[in-house]
């Protein structure tokens, strides 16, 4: 006998004696079939229909609607067919990458599920900067393969055929934040069986997926019904960029929620390091560019490694009162006033204050770190930036433990020599 519906009483599907009713109750016509109530065929249906739904999706759609229109331009010199081809592989290879990453991680005691990639900040962070720049493309920043349907970069090969692959890719990486119907029955059955079972299942939604596009490629009367090639097409192709850009915007508020603030600037950073690459490139040429360009990129790597350093002194909140007791007992103590939005701040946080040896140091003379943050408004913060002479942050104050001294105030250009010799004096 076959698994029971949901809905169903398990108890009550063999029937006892006095002709009771197989089932006393049915499933109900709204309630969705349980993963484990699919058979292979009805799942492989399920995972057609929701790849071809997909390509409707908001970050999807703009990618498929410039690879049609390219495939009017393809059509006229007689490689549309290729590029579809070209196109179905990229689809079918990604959505079989990640079918393998899924299946072995969940092989491995994971409780993974599809999108898992998407909890993943650096995957999350990459998947930002991909739009980003697929965003300056479509606004003309730079040209990507020369044509507009050649989506792959650097990808793009003979007659745009790499490009296509690429295009493909780049578009299952947009659609993996969708969840539409069909898609949870089918992905249920697919991971519940064998490796090669759960591969074809992921296959057949690849196959929807593609199967629009590819059908364009392949049959001349559709590719009739596409509008002519014209000048309209590069204003479409510019309109394009504002949902890249709006995709990268919510990939970094991901990133956010899921690191915090330090991985959106991480991204920022990078962002902003990829636009200057652009920009370098485009306006000096030869060598000098290229050069401008590997110099600005291992600088941006430098800022995010400085960023993603985790400190080595864990503060305290600042007060005059946690000063004051700590003062009574004769402790020595070091006060850093800053704001997150302080540059210098974070640049002498990141250069003085997370080394190792003051780390050390710190904890050979018992010194207590406390932070005054002051990124939002404190009347307590700035009254104490006042009795100093300043009117903003940063202020470094380090009180010995001796009773009655007064604090040391420390460069405002803080070092890591600076600290260690004041608390060691």
């Amino acid at each position: 006998m076959g698994p029971a519906l949901p809905g169903t009483d398990a108890e009550a599907v063999e029937g006892g004696g006095g002709g009771a009713s197989p089932l006393r109750h049915r499933a109900g016509p709204t309630q969705a079939l349980a993963p484990n109530a699919l058979t292979l065929p009805t799942a492989v249906l399920f995972a057609l229909l929701a790849g071809l739904l997909l390509n409707v999706m908001p970050c999807v759609f703009p990618i498929l609607s410039l690879k049609a229109l390219g495939l009017a331009n393809a059509a006229v010199s007689g490689h549309a067919r290729r590029h579809g081809l070209w196109f179905l592989g990229g689809v079918l290879a990604t959505f079989v990458a990640l079918a393998c990453v899924l299946i072995g991680l969940r092989a491995g005691g994971a409780a993974l599920g599809w999108g898992f990639q998407l909890q993943d900040p650096i995957f999350m962070g990459g998947l930002a900067l991909l739009f980003f720049v697929l965003g300056l493309n479509l606004l003309g920043s730079f040209e990507i393969g020369g044509h507009l349907q050649n989506l792959g970069g650097s990808f793009a090969g003979r007659e745009g055929d790499a490009g296509a692959f690429f295009t493909g890719a780049v578009a299952v990486i947009a659609a993996t934040p969708c969840t539409i119907p069909f898609m949870a029955g089918a992905m249920g059955f697919a991971l519940a069986q064998p490796a090669l079972v759960a591969l074809f299942v992921f296959g057949a939604m690849g196959l929807g997926f593609a199967l629009p596009l590819v059908a364009l490629s392949f049959l001349p009367t559709l590719q009739r019904l596409l509008p002519k090639p014209g000048a309209w097409m590069q204003t479409l192709k510019e309109g394009f960029a504002f949902p890249m850009f709006v995709t990268a915007a919510w990939a970094t508020w991901i990133v956010g929620e899921q690191v915090g603030a330090v991985g959106v600037l991480v991204v920022m950073v990078l962002a902003t390091a990829l636009g200057f690459v652009v920009w370098a490139l485009r306006t000096f040429k030869g060598p000098i560019g290229r050069s401008i360009s590997i110099l600005v990129a291992g600088l941006a790597v430098l800022a995010v490694i400085g960023a993603t350093r985790p400190p080595s002194l864990e503060p305290q909140a600042w007060s005059p009162e946690q000063v004051e007791e700590l003062r009574a007992q004769g402790r020595p103590v070091f006060v850093n006033f800053t704001a997150d939005w302080c540059v210098t701040c974070q640049v002498n946080e990141r250069s003085a204050l997370s080394s190792a040896r003051v780390a050390r140091a710190f904890g050979d003379r018992g010194v207590v770190y406390l932070k005054a943050d002051w990124t939002q408004r404190d009347s307590t913060i700035a009254e104490t930036l006042a009795l100093y002479g300043r009117s903003g942050v940063p202020l470094y104050l380090y009180y010995s433990g001796s009773e009655g001294a007064q604090p040391v105030v420390l460069p405002q250009l803080l070092t890591e020599g600076a600290v260690l010799e004041a608390i060691q004096d």
